[in-house]
């Protein structure tokens, strides 16, 4: 069924797309939860949900990656002080001694 649904699309989709529409729908593995809010969180989820184009669930999912230090953002923040270890920045940096020797050459005195 969907061999042949993809087959009939692969003409209108071009080259690759229909790789990229069946990981598009990949769901990795969950499992479901149940969480109590009050109405106010409640209706501020929705409220952000309805703005951002996205569900409940991708917004929760999305703070307790927050939470829990994981995800893409976490990533990123680890990547950036792996560097800064590896490689710290210097005691003064060149730019700022320059633009600060030009700010004071600049002054009327």
């Amino acid at each position: 069924m969907i061999a042949t649904v993809l087959t009939r699309l692969a003409p209108a989709l071009g080259t690759g797309s229909i790789s990229r529409l069946i990981w598009h729908n990949m769901v990795m593995a969950r499992r479901q939860t149940l969480i109590q809010l009050d109405d106010a969180r409640i209706a501020a989820l929705d409220q952000r949900a309805a703005a951002s184009g996205r569900s409940r669930s991708d917004l929760i999912r999305e703070a307790v990656d927050l939470l829990l230090g994981t995800g893409d953002e976490a990533a990123i923040d680890a990547a950036i002080v792996a560097g800064y270890e590896r490689d710290p920045a210097p005691e003064q940096d060149p730019w700022t001694l320059r633009g600060a020797l030009a700010a004071i050459r600049a002054e009327p005195w």
